[in-house]
């Protein structure tokens, strides 16, 4: 049996984005690491968007927005994003630069075939494909079994799911220095639904019908909400260039609590997900680094998770969207009707002090927050 010191079992944008930092540090030039994937990673099978106020991966940013928009049925508000500006990331691109930099270092394979089990054995590691079996010291894990959250009841799981188009239309109707971060003017059928619109030019966009709910809808709604969308912006002919889907996973459900002195969980099979938007590549950037640096200071995965009081600020959200999944759109609209962008933003990426926080918190409807906090905690 090929054994290694570490074997990653899938190769997301989390598992990705660790062996980059692992490559960066140059402390594992020694080490033997597998990736394994079922996936080859050379089609553009996603994309990531993220506000950033540094030079966060520029060389294959692809768009970027200086404002955003956020609207419901009783106001339109156009945000300056100042000193952020948002960001879109390409899947292909990453994947290009991530594997050009594994490429040049021997010590790093991937293995194009399929998990089908892996565990810790206390001295080491057994890994399972379709195909074969591996050993190692170490797993990192970035397979996401949802049934792990569902089995449960005490941690909601809300679905962050979209259907988008990519379209070329013949009208000049988009503003391509600004996206549409959320439009909650859109029917919400007794949901948290919104149109999410990512200008490229005048008469190129991509446009999202998203839920934050519990169930999946058939992919005709999603289309026929999205058809809706652009006849109200005027829009008469258009072709469709691009579609993508996609289904991510929100809850603040311990992942942690899944690891041992060997096996690590990362990714969405971690809670790397920013529970209460979806958000990943930021939280994935930060995250990978610090497992980085835990990897060259401790030899126990079960040490490495920290709660923070973000965890539980998504967890009340999400306790509310669970059971009153309708109240989305007045809890975002409360937040971003006046509240300064620039703060909420900072709030979103958890960098925030306890005064900002407030800021944020206070403009939310409050009894819903303390009803939630008492049914949870008290």
């Amino acid at each position: 049996m090929q054994h290694f010191h570490y074997i990653f079992t899938g190769s997301g944008l989390s598992a990705l984005m660790t062996v980059y930092e692992m490559l960066l540090s140059g402390k594992f030039e020694n080490e033997s690491i597998l990736l394994i994937d079922e996936h080859t990673k050379k089609t553009n099978d996603r994309t990531w968007c993220f506000w950033d106020e540094n030079n966060l991966f520029e060389e294959i940013v692809s768009k970027k927005w200086e404002q955003a928009v956020f609207a419901n049925e009783h106001f339109n508000r156009v945000l300056e994003l100042t000193p952020y500006q948002y960001k879109k990331i390409n899947g292909i691109d990453f994947y290009e630069l991530v594997f050009k930099k594994i490429s040049a270092h021997k010590n790093i394979h991937f293995l194009n075939q399929k998990v089908v089990d892996f565990q810790d054995v206390d001295s080491h590691c057994i890994v399972k494909t379709n195909e074969e079996s591996f050993s190692c010291a170490k797993i990192i894990n970035s397979i996401y079994n949802p049934e792990v959250v569902k089995k449960q009841t005490k941690f909601p799981l809300i679905q962050q799911h979209f259907i988008g188009w990519f379209i070329k239309s013949k009208e000049a109707v988009f503003t391509p220095n600004c996206a549409t971060f959320m439009d909650f003017s859109v029917a919400q059928k007794g949901n948290t639904r919104f149109m999410y619109v990512l200008p490229t030019s005048e008469n190129e966009a991509l446009l999202e019908y998203t839920l934050f709910s519990k169930d999946l809808l058939l992919k005709e709604e999603y289309e026929a909400e999205i058809q809706h969308y652009i006849q109200n912006l005027g829009i008469t002919e258009y072709e469709i260039i691009e579609k993508e889907q996609g289904n991510i996973p929100m809850t603040c459900y311990p992942f942690w609590k899944h690891n041992t002195k060997n096996l690590i969980n990362i990714g969405s099979a971690g809670g790397w997900t920013k529970a209460s938007t979806g958000y990943t590549f930021k939280n994935a950037t930060k995250k990978a680094k610090e497992l980085v640096h835990f990897l060259n200071t401790t030899a126990d995965f079960r040490k490495f998770h920290k709660m923070n009081k973000f965890w539980f600020y998504d967890l009340l959200l999400l306790d509310i969207l669970s059971s009153k999944n309708e109240l989305g759109s007045k809890i975002f609209s409360s937040m971003f009707k006046n509240g300064n962008s620039t703060v909420i933003f900072k709030f979103l990426d958890e960098e925030t002090s306890i005064w900002e926080d407030l800021q944020v918190i206070w403009r939310c409807p409050k009894q819903l927050f303390i009803k939630a906090f008492f049914n949870r905690f008290v």
